[in-house]
């Protein structure tokens, strides 16, 4: 079953395609990569289908739900969750504190009971909290939980982003190169954490250049080159292909991926 269905999904910027007649599917429970050259078009997909650009042509369906013109902030209530190149956190706040936020996506809760402190607001209060820690502890921060986001590793601040995602109750996390700016014993831990994501029913689609974390990851990869899909398939296919050996992988890097 497919979680999402993208068809001729088309973005341009002005004369520019960033995205040409993508046709894709994502199957429920599985991790799906998606690769290719910088500017290839990768993170504008994502941004099609979490909301964040409305796209040019082409349609987007999640859960057999058209969500093409749906904005961002519908799209996360329906259950699409994402992370970006740039972890952008409140550095200031705890890494507790950052993570409640995501859960806050569920909560009912105005500016009246805010002022007032209405049994409401202290309930849904203690309930972001409490799903803020176990979002912690399922992503191996509990011991920084009350550290400030700004003080912890590039590595933690990556497992912080992906904690916030997933306190959202996520059917789908869109992961924009997680392990970008982090060691390869690191990269290992958070190959670790999408598999962990994807064994507890959470479909994962992400975004990386380090092949040998995907090869060995994803279950299904598509490569995008100038705004086309130019390929798809398992990783062993991927890596087969001429037109992505010529357009992005070429024989070094297919060598350091098997």
């Amino acid at each position: 079953m497919n979680i999402i269905e993208t068809s001729k999904l088309t973005k341009s910027f002005g004369g520019l395609k960033a995205v040409q007649e993508v046709d894709f599917e994502i199957e429920k429970g599985a991790i799906t990569a998606i690769i290719g050259p910088n500017g290839a078009g990768k993170s504008t997909f994502f941004n099609l289908i979490s909301g964040f650009h409305r796209p040019t042509s082409g349609s987007v369906v999640f859960n057999e739900t058209d969500i093409t013109k749906k904005p961002a902030h519908k799209i996360a209530r329906l259950g699409v969750a994402r992370t970006f190149q740039t972890t952008n956190l409140f550095e200031q706040s705890t890494v507790l504190d950052n993570v409640i936020v995501g859960h806050r996506l569920r909560t009912k809760a105005g500016l009246f009971d805010a002022i007032f402190r209405t049994p409401r607001e202290k309930r849904e209060e203690r309930q972001a909290k409490e799903k803020a820690e176990e979002m912690l502890e399922f992503s191996g921060l509990t011991d920084l939980a009350y550290q400030p986001a700004g003080s912890i590793s590039q590595e933690a601040k990556k497992r912080t982003a992906i904690a916030l995602a997933l306190s959202t109750d996520p059917d789908i996390v869109f992961l924009d190169e997680p392990a970008a700016g982090v060691n390869p014993d690191e990269t290992d831990g958070l190959a670790a954490l999408m598999r962990k994501i994807a064994e507890n029913g959470i479909t994962v689609c992400t975004i990386e250049h380090k092949m040998q974390m995907i090869m060995s990851l994803a279950d299904k990869i598509m490569v995008l080159n100038q705004g086309k899909k130019i390929a798809e398939g398992t990783p062993e296919e991927v890596q087969n292909n001429n037109a992505v050996i010529d357009a992005y992988l070429g024989g070094d890097a297919v060598a350091e991926a098997q």
